[in-house]
């Protein structure tokens, strides 16, 4: 079933000149491939996409002042999520799990699609994270009943744990100079979450928002600020940004909405994120947004599930 997946991803596709509303690209996506093509941007946004009546994710890309996006995996009888580009922009790395849930592992590919590469080692893996020098890919690892955080090179050797602790670590990040990872921590037994920080160097562990918290999916700016979803006293995710030391922590979005998985822009004043997802009735949009909350735009508007992006460094 993979090898077939794989098969059918071995043509890269071609971005060319500009296309049609993203309504309009929704509809196909849901039935195949986008087959309009459009004018590559400098920095376009790769998402994963599904259908709530076909939940088969798919990765596409879009380019930040809108337009349809264009299809860069379909795959029928896998999903492909989580989405990470290289600093370079020519690859994409991501998750892949089949229709049963198994996890195949982490994946790479060209950034239109095609020349598929998995990372040995990965089978479980997921959120898959490349370092600024390109090099390496952390991502969250099952080890017995918890997750813990690795990093490995792009070849997936050699495989390092970083975390030995009974909590599960997710969603890691990487600090502009490479020399850090931020990620989340869940207490199985509470249900919180809190953001921390890990030196590469030492090992040496360091929170950086508080126990009790709902923190999720940091993505950690080029100019030393980190974007995370905090579930706060509204009962609502909105997006929040903090320095590494934990101090200076403010809130961008206070809409009555569910705000998730926040990635900043290449000149670190705007981010992208996913606005919605309640229930699969309930359809999940891309938004931008400044980093100081003005100038909030919806980027995708089909009525479908767009989650995960991430934006071209």
């Amino acid at each position: 079933m993979v090898v077939a997946a794989a098969l059918a991803l071995a043509a890269p596709l071609t971005l060319g000149a500009s296309a049609d509303a993203d309504a309009d690209a929704g509809a196909a996506g849901a039935a195949g491939p986008a087959r309009a093509v459009w004018a590559a941007p400098a920095r376009p946004i790769v998402f994963a996409r599904y259908d709530a009546t076909h939940p088969v994710e798919d990765l596409y890309a879009i380019s930040p002042g809108g337009g349809t996006p264009l299809a860069l995996t379909h795959t029928p009888a896998v999903s492909d999520v989580m989405p990470s580009w290289s600093p370079d922009g020519k690859r994409v790395a991501f998750l892949r799990y089949g229709s049963g849930g198994a996890i195949d592992g982490i994946w790479t590919m060209k950034s239109t699609g095609g020349d598929l590469k998995s990372v040995p080692g990965t089978q479980g893996a997921s959120e898959p994270a490349w370092s600024p020098d390109g090099k390496r890919i952390a991502y969250s690892r099952p080890v017995g009943t918890q997750r813990e955080i690795y990093v490995a090179d792009v070849d997936g050797t050699p495989a390092t744990r970083l975390t030995h602790t009974p909590q599960d670590e997710f969603h890691p990040t990487w600090s502009p100079d490479g020399k850090n990872l931020a990620y989340s921590r869940a207490d199985t037994t509470s249900g919180n979450s809190r953001l921390m920080r890990i030196q590469l160097s030492t090992l040496t562990q360091t929170p950086v928002t508080l126990a009790g918290s709902h923190d999720w999916t940091p993505d950690w700016s080029r100019g030393d600020r980190i974007a995370f979803s905090r579930v706060d006293s509204t009962g609502f995710a909105h997006l929040y940004v903090v320095r590494p030391d934990g101090s200076g922590t403010y809130r961008v979005t206070s809409a009555r909405a569910n705000d998730k998985s926040p990635s900043w822009s290449p000149d670190g004043r705007r981010l992208v994120f996913t606005r919605g997802g309640t229930d699969d009735a309930d359809p999940e949009h891309l938004f931008l947004v400044r980093a100081d909350g003005t100038a909030l735009t919806q980027l995708t508007t089909a009525d479908l599930h767009d989650l995960e992006a991430d934006w071209r460094p």
